[in-house]
């Protein structure tokens, strides 16, 4: 099956040359398509650049940038390939996001003179809020670097640092030179220092389609056909099955309806990647936005803690309204509560009531609909969503929890920051974890009691996977909870994640004090 790729970059960094050096390194190109662009660059009296191989818009060769998301198509001995060359300009990042938004992984492109950028780190935020995260860096330019290994391994150092603080760990690094073509199909002699993967060869260790058909089966509908010339009765629902394997026989359950029955036929493939339909031995009223599934339920929500990104020129605050889309769905929405603001490039977090292009939000979202949906750390596939304003993508990110819908009744006028100022504290959870349990729940209760004693709101507990929602809902009424697992099961700050491997008899003396 066809795997889609996107290259992402700051302007300049490469990105187009790198490609265009490998599709003419691999064999790849069209017949006629490099003697097409010696020609244009002679007809315009400009030097032939391996990157005009990809300029799919006159634009980019008039302007110096690409200001689209080019695709272009190559296999190589293992798989097709459809590679998305996004725009590395700061002004063009929606259009890098809606390529990557495509994608089952990642090229960051880094320049080795010019280090990392602020959007090569804004690059790296987004696409591990699109669930991305099969990733190779290309330190580009190592010919102007004289291919100095303590170049490559600086920057291999600073910008997986970085990674690593947004969720992705890259599959390689590797040190390359598109314009000279060193790493990319074929190792280069000039940097005997390396040993790793070339270019071609990461891309091919990238996970394809398997990990999903392995998942949890979900199938969005995208719509219910019937078609009645020939006499056929036949009620087929028709989408793109996003996770897992579906085959006749099988008990579905659709979301959020709960409507259940046996698939009777398949009209394709029945496996991840595919669009394909089916029809149902029962005659069920299934509409356009609900997911099928047949392990593993999905959950039911109305009320949504998200982590976004923010496109847009206008800020999102608290009160706006925008269409939620995930999958075929589509809901209106209101933005009940900014949580927290943290700049794409720094990371650092602050307490703001708006957000602005290019951050990034921990935010509530209240649904007028039910949705189906999935958490980002269960299947990100049906865990991603956009917000639409308009007719415009303005922003998308991740689910992390399904909270419970507010109650209509409550006319609480306490907020979250009167309860903080009252009790001296703000609500927060905190995850043990390690491998003697018995010892863990030990430390739990006496850390309990010393918190209880200095007048702090706690609560101890086992962790309970089904139970996200209510920790966090607890949180945001100014609870402190201290859960105990054998790992951490939530999707939490790393400072909020106590890790006793060991388990020593006494508490850590930091945690007595």
């Amino acid at each position: 099956m066809m795997m889609p790729l996107v290259i992402v970059g700051h302007v300049d960094h490469g990105k187009s040359t790198i490609l265009g050096r490998l599709l003419a390194d691999s064999g790849a190109l069209p017949e006629g398509k490099l003697e097409a662009v010696k020609r244009y660059c002679a007809c315009n009296s400009k030097p032939f650049e391996y990157a005009f191989l990809l300029d799919a818009l006159k634009e980019e060769q008039s302007q110096g940038i690409t200001i689209d998301a080019a695709r272009c198509f190559f296999k190589t001995a293992r798989r097709p390939y459809l590679i998305l060359d996004a725009p590395g300009h700061v002004e063009f990042i929606r259009n890098m996001v809606t390529g990557a938004s495509h994608a089952d992984g990642a090229l960051i492109v880094i320049d080795a003179k010019e280090g990392v950028r602020e959007n090569t780190k804004r690059h790296g935020y987004f696409l591990s809020l699109l669930g991305v995260k099969q990733v190779a860096v290309l330190i580009n330019k190592m010919d102007q670097a004289d291919y100095q290994q303590a170049v490559f391994e600086a920057l291999k150092r600073d910008y997986s640092s970085f990674l690593k603080g947004v969720g992705i760990v890259p599959r390689a690094v590797i040190p390359v030179s598109g314009f000279q073509g060193d790493n990319v199909a074929m190792l280069s002699p000039k940097m005997p220092w390396y040993q790793g993967p070339t270019l071609l060869e990461a891309m091919d260790h990238f996970q394809g389609m398997s990990g999903a058909q392995k998942a949890p089966f979900r199938f969005p509908i995208q719509g219910v056909y019937k078609f009645t010339e020939q006499g056929d009765e036949r009620r087929i629902l028709a989408g793109r099955i996003e996770t897992g394997r579906v085959q006749v026989g099988d008990q579905l359950t659709f979301y959020p309806s709960g409507q259940t029955s046996r698939v009777r036929s398949l009209e394709g493939k029945g496996e991840a990647g595919y669009s394909t339909g089916l029809t149902l031995e029962d005659p069920l009223f299934i509409t356009r936005g609900e997911i099928a599934s047949k392990e593993g339920d999905p959950r039911c929500a109305e009320r949504l803690l998200v982590r976004l990104f923010w496109l847009d020129k206008e800020a999102i605050q608290e009160g706006n309204r925008y269409f939620f889309k995930l999958g075929t769905q589509k809901v209106g929405c209101t933005v009940t509560e900014i949580r927290k603001v943290f700049d794409s490039v720094t990371l650092k977090g602050q307490e703001k009531r708006t957000i602005q292009r290019h951050e990034i939000g921990e935010v509530i979202l209240d649904l007028e609909e039910t949705i189906a949906c999935d958490l980002s750390t269960e299947i990100v596939e049906t865990s991603r969503f956009v917000l639409v304003h308009g007719y415009r993508q303005s922003g998308g990110g991740l689910i992390e929890a399904v909270l419970d819908k507010q109650v209509q009744g409550e006319i609480s006028l306490i907020t979250p920051e009167m309860r903080a100022k009252q009790l001296g504290h703000l609500g927060e959870i905190f995850f043990l974890y390690g491998s003697d349990q018995k010892n863990l729940i030990d430390w739990a209760q006496k850390i309990e009691k010393a918190l209880f004693r200095r007048g702090v709101m706690v609560y101890t507990s086992l962790f309970q996977p089904h139970a996200r929602e209510t920790y966090f809902l607890l949180k945001e009424k100014g609870f402190v909870l201290l859960l105990v697992g054998e790992e951490v099961g939530m999707d939490l700050d790393s400072s909020c994640c106590l890790s006793f491997p060991g388990v020593d008899k006494n508490i850590p003396k930091q945690l007595q004090n």
